[in-house]
């Protein structure tokens, strides 16, 4: 188990993100993010800006490498040789929806595995959805995610 891939939607990458990223690429040989292109979700970034804000945010971490991808994740694990996906549980909220992604795909591939990390005790409360919401609402977010990530926020506020 060489690598592991951290899918998401990253709309934008939180300090959060980053630290589970930072623990997973002491864990194995390389961490792949895997930014989700189309989940459904209305995105606040495109996918170019999600993926270059990644890239910034991770640059100090050597064993990584962020990319797009726009299948079914166990297929994109499949094209990628790696058998583990990691997924972050902030609360017991995360829980009931990470089990059942986790159950189904297992189902849908049994060779890939999922691994679940916590984050930090600090970050534990941090999603995107709530920087977002902060970030319109003219709050500080810079304790909460990466200074390119402040300014691509204030940007798309303004």
């Amino acid at each position: 188990m060489d690598t592991i891939v951290y899918p998401g939607t990253f709309d934008p990458i939180t300090n959060g993100h980053a630290d589970l990223v930072e623990r997973a690429s002491r864990l194995f040989a390389q961490v792949v993010v895997a930014v989700a292109v189309d989940t459904g979700k209305q995105a606040a970034f495109p996918i170019e800006m999600r993926v270059s804000l990644a890239r910034d945010a991770l640059a100090h971490i050597d064993n990584i490498e962020v990319c797009s991808f726009d299948n079914l994740l166990v297929d994109f694990m499949r094209q990628r040789e790696a058998q583990v996906i990691l997924r972050g549980l902030r609360a017991v909220s995360d829980f009931e929806y990470e089990f059942q992604l986790a159950s189904m795909n297992r189902h849908l591939a049994p060779e890939i595995e999922t691994l679940f990390l916590t984050p930090a005790e600090q970050y534990a409360y941090i999603s995107s959805s709530l920087v977002r919401e902060i970030a319109g609402l003219g709050g500080d977010v810079t304790p909460f995610v990466h200074t390119r990530v402040v300014a691509a926020l204030r940007g798309r506020m303004n």
